[in-house]
């Protein structure tokens, strides 16, 4: 079997997507039968082991993403790989030259749903960009064999737009990178210059509108003295609040590790996230998390794991942290590190997607779902 995966969603700060390839990479590339080539955009065209790049211009004020305008470069990369089955991860360019190199080849072709591009329509352009964005998705994913879709939110909204062939595939979590014996609390509130008996909050992601920062800061000025919230990742604004420190920068890896596990809770107010890479993260590391209702970040807090804030505002998003100290934390830290191994480790949810692959283009295979590389300690992670 070789697959081929295909998205401009890949940067060298990227969060999600391009962790959920890399995962896949490691996973389903080292079975006995299976090659895995990657097409992204880079800098010129080249092959460099399993991963083809496209030349694409850079995006400004992206953080490192590249936009190509243009199917033919795409299209001559997956001619000239041969796979299997292909894979489009964005709705872009990449993923219509995805639609013209799976008729050229004659090999079905899936879509991931990773962005809720009609919610991020309808916020930069009000209902009637929020209509187009509808009709344009319905067009796009109508075109796949399967769309593989990450929650229940996301099902339920391509099903509204009148997308069919769905199917549910969640993400995953790798629970010995992300794991309670990181954690160190004394030593990030030390280095915060924070007294140890103040109620840590941390996010972890990009600056973008969509996850409400905002919300968050807002929320930490009602709560006051003896809490304090820690925002990191790329593009973070300035804020001038007592209670807020803000690192404007990219973190993965090991530091990511430490960080979702050294934490008291993990915050969220994002209102339309498909999934939630960073708060399962923050789960399998011991973590608690307060999240807002909206999108799909509900689907992945279950009782004693966190708490769901009603609406993605400033009071509810307080009440709901004032709330969780006032119960037993770090008991509701070991539930969320017991539901993320049971429920969402990365072995999981890959042996799901292979099955699907396989049935796809029609082969069975002798592979258990203990057939996987286990991962390394400090694979890298990133800020969805």
């Amino acid at each position: 079997m070789h697959l081929a995966d295909v998205t401009f969603f890949y940067a060298p700060d990227s969060g999600g997507v391009r962790r959920y390839l890399e995962i896949k990479r490691r996973m389903l590339g080292v079975l006995p039968g299976w090659r895995h080539t990657l097409v992204v955009p880079g800098r010129r065209n080249r092959h460099q082991s399993s991963i083809r790049y496209v030349a694409a211009g850079p995006l400004p004020f992206s953080h490192g993403y590249r936009f190509p305008w243009r199917q033919r470069g795409w299209i001559g990369a997956l001619e000239a790989a041969g796979p299997d089955l292909i894979e489009a991860g964005d709705p872009g360019v990449p993923g219509w030259a995805v639609l013209d190199a799976g008729q050229r080849l004659g090999v079905p072709v899936v879509a991931f749903y990773h962005s809720d591009l009609v919610s991020l329509a309808g916020r930069c352009g009000g209902a009637p960009l929020r209509a187009a964005a509808r009709r344009y998705v319905r067009d796009f994913y109508g075109r796949f064999d399967r769309v593989l879709v990450p929650s229940r939110y996301v099902l339920q909204r391509l099903a509204e737009a009148g997308v069919e062939r769905l199917q549910p595939q969640g993400l995953g979590v790798d629970c010995e990178t992300f794991h309670p014996r990181h954690a160190d609390r004394a030593a990030l509130k030390q280095r915060l210059g924070l007294p140890p008996a103040t109620r840590l909050a941390l996010f972890v992601g990009r600056a973008a509108p969509e996850k409400n920062l905002p919300v968050l800061v807002e929320a930490f000025g009602r709560l006051g003295a003896g809490y304090h919230l820690l925002l990191v990742g790329p593009g973070m604004p300035a804020v001038r609040q007592a209670n807020v420190t803000v690192r404007s920068r990219y973190v993965r890896g090991a530091a990511l590790s430490r960080l979702l596990a050294s934490a008291d809770v993990f915050v969220h107010a994002g209102d339309c996230e498909t999934f939630g890479l960073v708060v399962l993260e923050a789960m399998a590391s011991g973590t608690p998390v307060v999240v807002s209702a909206r999108g799909a970040l509900p689907e992945l807090v279950t009782p004693g794991t966190g708490l769901v804030a009603g609406t993605p505002t400033p009071d509810a998003m307080a009440a709901a942290v004032r709330d969780l100290f006032e119960q037993d934390r770090d008991a509701m830290g070991a539930q969320a590190r017991h539901w993320a191994q049971a429920r969402w480790d990365w072995t999981i949810q890959m042996n799901q997607l292979r099955q699907t692959y396989e049935q796809l283009v029609g082969i069975r295979s002798a592979i258990g779902s203990d057939g996987y590389a286990p991962l390394q300690q400090g694979a890298d992670g990133g800020a969805a």
